[in-house]
């Protein structure tokens, strides 16, 4: 498991939150936010280590995973299934102290989160699974606060989907030939390097809607929250632009800055994203 992979979802979560804090009725408590960050992170801790156990023979066949700690032996099959176990139990029993409403969707976001390690068996769209794993976390956030959806948070949901749908087809670029030889599924695999790009790319542009359409429909749903100050389109153009600065530093003949666009730019990206939206409402 990496830290860095918590901030691909994180910082969205914690923007369905505030949208959510400044819904009418609603109000900002610690207990709240302690127990949203600890869904995150459970549910986190679930997912990984439930993927790290169901990819376990996959990753000891490929050079770039052999050295985890599954195949490297630094911990036993059993014990990754018992931490995945572990903090589903806690994931849910926390989401249930939020409301029902909450306990009760939990385990529909356990389809998400544990389903998608499974789906590179079958389907060459398993990178959607991955975006609605991580896409989901808003939403989650949203509803702990005020119990229902509203258009700006589905349109938050849907730009966290696309956004991490793109960059886990990028990401599974340094696969290909691993993943073909082994008889996994992944849009590189089925379609070769240069057109696993060109549909990376035609994933992200929908963004370029997604974006715009939730800056101006969050202030039009609630007057609290006007995101097209200076602050919310900065936080708008700099996402966007992470969003094209990581297709532009590789290219299908060279994958050597792969880990720059998928760990560099999504975290800064997010991270930025999240924080330009707080200064945006909060100042």
């Amino acid at each position: 498991m990496k830290f860095a992979h918590t901030i691909f979802a994180l910082p969205f979560a914690l923007v369905g939150f505030l949208l959510g804090w400044k819904e009418p009725g609603a109000h900002f408590t610690w207990v709240l936010l302690i127990q949203i960050l600890g869904c995150m992170v459970f549910a986190r801790s679930a997912a990984m280590g439930f993927n790290r156990w169901a990819d376990r023979e996959i990753d000891a066949r490929n050079p770039r995973t052999e050295g985890r700690d599954i195949p490297a032996g630094r911990i036993s099959p059993r014990q990754a299934l018992v931490f995945s176990l572990v903090n589903v139990a806690l994931f849910v029993a926390v989401a249930w102290t939020i409301n029902p409403l909450c306990g009760g969707l939990s385990f529909v976001a356990l389809i998400f989160l544990l389903g998608y390690s499974y789906l590179k068996r079958f389907t060459w769209l398993c990178h959607f699974g991955v975006g609605a794993a991580l896409g989901i976390a808003p939403a989650g956030a949203f509803i702990a606060v005020t119990g229902h959806l509203t258009l700006p948070v589905v349109l938050l949901t849907l730009m966290v989907f696309f956004w991490s749908s793109g960059f886990d087809i990028l990401y599974a670029l340094a696969d290909e030939e691993i993943d073909r030889a082994q008889g996994l599924h992944s849009i590189p695999q089925r379609f070769g390097r240069k057109r696993a790009m060109g549909i990376a790319w035609a994933v992200h542009v929908p963004e370029f809607g997604l974006v715009p359409w939730f800056l101006v429909a969050a202030g039009r749903a609630n007057p609290a929250v006007c995101l097209t100050d200076a602050w919310g389109i900065a936080a708008g153009v700099f996402f966007l632009a992470m969003l094209v600065y990581q297709h532009v530093i590789i290219s299908p003949r060279d994958l050597s800055r792969l880990n720059a666009a998928f760990f560099t730019a999504n975290g800064v990206a997010s991270l930025a994203f999240c924080v330009l939206i707080y200064l945006s409402v909060l100042l």
